[in-house]
C-alpha cells in the first residue's frame, strides 16, 4: 500500500507526469501476482480453499494470509514463504517506470529515500501490507488530526484502500484530499451510514471508468452500462462499507448501520457537513471517493 502513495509523491515532486504514472499502472498491473495463485501453485492451497478465503475476505478486514491461517490452509511458516516469492511493490514500480524509460534507477532510489523519510518508513514497511504503520501514514498523508472522529476516518481510508486492492486491482494511486463543495461530473452511488460516526460516501466516475470498474468487481466483461453496472458498484460499496461498520463494532463497540446504496440520485450538499474528495487514479481512469463529514472532526 505504501508503494501507491508513493506514485503520487513521484508525480507532485515532478519525477514523472500524470500520464506516465497511469501508463506505469497499467503495465505494473502485469505483474502482480495474488497470495491465492501463489499458494496453489505451491501446492500448499487447492483452488477451492482461495475461493474459501476470498469469500471469507467479503465479510472480514483480513489479509489473505490471516484467514488462511485461521482457517487451517496455511501455516504461518508458509504465509512467510509465499510473501518472500512476492517481489515487493516498489521493486516492480521501479523496474516499471525503468522499463518505460520514464525514470532511472538512480533517481527512483534517491526519490525513494526522500519519500521513506518524509512519512519514517524503513523498506520493510513496503514488503508487508499488514503493518500497522499504514494508519500512521493515512494520518500524515491526508493531515488527519487525533481527535476521535478523525481516527475512525483514517479507519475507514485504510479499509478502503485494502478493499480496492483485494477486488478491484493494485494498478491505483490515491492523491491528497481535497475540500469540496460541488460534486465532480459524472455517474454518482452513495450509500449512507447512520449510527455515532454518520456519514455518507460517495463513489464518482466518468462511464467508461464506470463500467471497468464494475467489470473487475464483478470478473465480467460489461460492454455498457446497465443495471448490473449500477449493482455492481453499488455492491463494492455496500461491501466496503459493511466491512467498516463490521470493523468498528469488532474493535471500537461502535454500532453503526447502513441504508441501501443508490445509483444518480441528486442528493444536495448539506452546508452544516464537510465533504472530502479522495480522487483515485487506476490505469483504467479516475473516480472520486468523498467522504461526508461533521465539522467537529476537521482534517485536511
Amino acid at each position: 500500500m505504501y508503494t501507491k502513495f508513493f506514485g503520487n509523491y513521484l508525480l507532485n515532486n515532478g519525477y514523472i507526469t500524470s500520464e506516465q504514472l497511469i501508463s506505469a499502472l497499467e503495465v505494473q498491473g502485469n505483474y502482480s501476482i495474488k497470495l491465492g495463485v501463489l499458494a496453489i501453485h505451491a501446492g500448499y492451497m487447492t483452488s477451492s480453499q482461495v475461493e474459501d478465503v476470498h469469500i471469507t475476505q467479503t465479510h472480514n478486514n483480513k489479509m489473505f494470509g490471516e484467514i488462511a491461517i485461521e482457517k487451517g490452509y496455511l501455516t504461518q511458516e508458509q504465509v512467510d514463504d509465499l510473501l518472500k516469492s512476492q517481489k515487493p511493490d516498489y521493486l516492480v514500480f521501479s523496474q516499471t517506470l525503468n522499463d518505460l524509460g520514464y525514470l532511472d534507477a538512480n533517481h527512483f532510489e534517491e526519490a525513494f529515500n526522500d519519500y521513506r523519510k518524509k512519512y519514517k518508513l524503513s523498506k520493510d514497511d513496503f514488503s508487508h501490507s499488514e503493518n500497522k504503520k499504514l494508519i500512521d501514514l493515512i494520518h500524515t498523508y491526508y493531515n488527519i488530526t487525533e481527535d476521535y472522529l478523525s481516527n475512525f476516518f483514517a479507519q475507514y481510508l485504510s479499509i478502503l484502500f485494502n478493499n480496492i486492492i483485494r477486488f478491484i486491482g493494485k494498478d491505483f494511486t490515491p492523491h491528497p484530499a481535497k475540500k469540496v463543495k460541488i460534486f465532480p461530473d459524472g455517474h454518482r452511488t452513495y450509500q449512507k451510514i447512520i449510527g455515532e460516526f454518520p456519514t455518507i460516501s460517495y463513489y464518482i466516475s466518468d462511464n467508461n471508468t464506470l463500467i471497468s470498474f464494475a467489470s473487475r468487481y464483478a470478473q465480467e466483461d460489461f460492454p455498457e452500462i446497465d443495471e448490473y453496472v449500477e449493482a455492481s458498484v453499488e455492491d463494492f460499496l455496500n461491501l466496503h462499507n459493511g466491512l467498516f461498520i463490521t470493523t468498528m463494532s469488532n474493535e471500537f463497540s461502535i454500532e453503526l448501520f447502513l441504508e441501501p446504496p443508490c445509483s444518480n440520485t441528486r442528493l444536495e450538499l448539506n452546508n452544516d457537513k464537510d465533504y472530502y474528495e479522495i480522487p483515485i487514479t487506476f490505469s483504467f481512469g479516475t473516480v472520486h471517493f468523498i467522504v461526508e463529514r461533521t465539522r467537529t472532526a476537521q482534517a485536511v
